[in-house]
């Protein structure tokens, strides 16, 4: 049986509801012994910007930030997308914990397995 788990998250600040769900499901996963990745592609890559998230809080969850500190602290990974970083001038030198700049490959070669994900 697969033991992994892909959240991809193409939102941040632009739809807060999507991006504080995709962290309750992948803190989830995790609870579930799922080796998890959550990827971080378009606007959600600005996320992986420390400071970013600190303003986020979507009614009837936690702030934002902590949902993503407690993922991170649970020891669930952040894929964050290159070419979406780079497009958006992002500084990799205020990277959140857990948070690694990969490329596609990265990503397809965790989920080559058949990995079940989910898309916010």
């Amino acid at each position: 049986m697969n033991k992994r788990f892909v959240v991809s998250l193409t939102c941040a600040g632009d739809n807060p509801d999507k991006a504080t769900v995709a962290f309750v499901v992948a803190t989830a996963a995790l609870a579930s012994e799922q080796e998890t990745v959550v990827f971080l592609s378009i606007e959600g890559v600005r996320l992986s910007q420390a400071g970013y998230a600190d303003a986020i809080h979507e009614e009837g969850f936690a702030p934002l930030k902590e949902l993503i500190a407690n993922y991170a602290a649970a020891g669930g990974k952040i894929y964050v997308c290159s070419p979406c970083f780079k497009k958006r001038k992002l500084d990799d030198k205020i990277l959140i914990d857990g948070a690694v700049i990969v490329g596609g490959a990265k990503l397809v070669e965790f989920m080559a397995s058949g990995v079940p994900s989910l898309s916010y």
